[in-house]
């Protein structure tokens, strides 16, 4: 079992900065891939990046080159730095994980993230 708790997220001007962080509990935090979704009004839940317990990140096209996930292991914490942000940008995010013993996926409870123009 594994728990996300999200902290950061809120309101910024089109250009923007913000920092998201998740702390996980309850799993080895190290083995497991992390990651961060986004789900938008009206449209579906998509994956804004990953990281893998090797480092390997993947990032959605849309995100790439303003977006850096990253984590810290010894803290149990995964980080979504968001600069140059737009007004695209605007949804609610989501922290995510896949518990490497079962296979389920964990997601952390959703912070809005509200870009201006």
């Amino acid at each position: 079992q594994v728990q996300l708790v999200e902290s950061g997220g809120g309101l910024v001007q089109a250009g923007g900065s913000l920092r998201f962080s998740c702390v996980a509990s309850g799993s080895a935090f190290s083995l497991n891939a992390m990651g961060w979704y986004r789900q938008a009004p009206g449209n579906q839940r998509e994956l804004v990046a990953r990281i893998t317990n090797r480092a390997s990140t993947n990032y959605a096209e849309a995100v790439k080159g303003r977006f850096t996930i990253s984590r810290d292991n010894t803290k149990n914490t995964v980080y979504l730095q968001m600069n140059s942000l737009k007004s695209e940008d605007t949804a609610v995010y989501y922290c995510w994980t896949e518990d490497s013993m079962t296979g389920i996926n964990y997601w952390g409870q959703g912070t809005q993230v509200t870009v201006s123009s």
